[in-house]
């Protein structure tokens, strides 16, 4: 197996996400991987900025200040949040997701999919509580276990899930994935940068009314899209320059995250993979 996991892990969550280093590899194909982190960093440091104060909008409503630290606020409230993320560089690579889309909450629960870079396929997960179900597509198998190996593996489990606990050393990455209030942690404490933010005039983006919060930092353009409408939640963060340009964006605050779960003769054991492992 490849040293580099290849799963979203640890996220950590202010403006948009951070993506911590994936764990050792001793957890094989399935452990997470890194997501760009530029974007992240420099998004969560404009909604706790002091800086977000610097340049107004001009008009009698909040100021840039105020709707950064309302979203803020709002963020590491949530007891839920559904985000997608998005990396639109023609570059990305199979190592690292292109592209995510994700419910989760409090409790650790979540549900969504996550697409790699390059063309190198996706994976379906599910948690609840500490069970975890995952369906990596063939395409994924065959990019992130190269040669025979990951044939096998797309035959073998096609159109299944790998079903465990986050006591398992395969599945263990994934807990982080789904922890909001890690996420939250983080957002908390993502205060190191300072980008200071114009207020713009409203818009909508994506059927919802909202402000943009622009600036500037090291050559990278950083939009905050905070709803129109109180509470004034962040919407919407992207970033763009010098290589990157991603969209990240946050709907469904508070809605529970669905909770159904694959029938039991849709999943194999994750004690199977093990075994295909050994044996291809």
């Amino acid at each position: 197996m490849a040293g580099r996991s290849v799963l979203c892990a640890t996220a950590a969550l202010s403006a948009v996400l951070v993506f911590s280093p994936a764990p050792p590899a001793a957890a094989h194909a399935l452990s997470p991987a890194p997501l760009p982190a530029a974007h992240a960093d420099t998004a969560a440091g404009a909604l706790a900025s002091p800086a977000a104060a610097s340049t107004l909008g001009g008009d009698d409503g909040p100021s840039a200040r105020a709707l950064a630290d309302e979203a803020r606020d709002g963020l590491l409230a949530a007891r839920s949040v559904h985000l997608r993320f998005t990396d639109h560089t023609a570059t990305a690579r199979r190592a690292l997701p292109a592209s995510m889309d994700l419910a989760l909450d409090r409790d650790g629960n979540c549900a969504g999919r996550l697409v790699m870079g390059g063309g190198g396929g996706g994976v379906e997960l599910i948690k609840r509580g500490d069970q975890v179900w995952m369906k990596p597509d063939p395409a994924f198998w065959k990019a992130q276990v190269p040669g025979r190996q990951g044939e096998a593996l797309a035959e073998v489990l096609k159109d299944r899930y790998i079903h465990g606990s986050t006591h398992d050393m395969i599945l263990r990455g994934m807990a982080g994935t789904c922890d909001l209030r890690a996420f939250q942690r983080q957002a908390a404490s993502g205060s190191s940068r300072d980008i200071p933010l114009t207020k713009g005039g409203e818009t909508v983006r994506d059927g919802v009314k909202v402000i943009p919060l622009s600036g500037t930092k090291n050559r990278r353009q950083t939009v905050l899209y905070v709803t129109s409408a109180a509470p004034h939640r962040l919407a919407e963060a992207t970033q763009k320059g010098g290589g990157i340009d991603q969209t990240l964006t946050f709907r469904d605050y508070d809605a529970p995250v669905p909770s159904a779960t694959p029938p039991a003769a849709d999943s194999v054991d994750v004690s199977r993979l093990r075994q295909e492992l050994r044996n291809t």
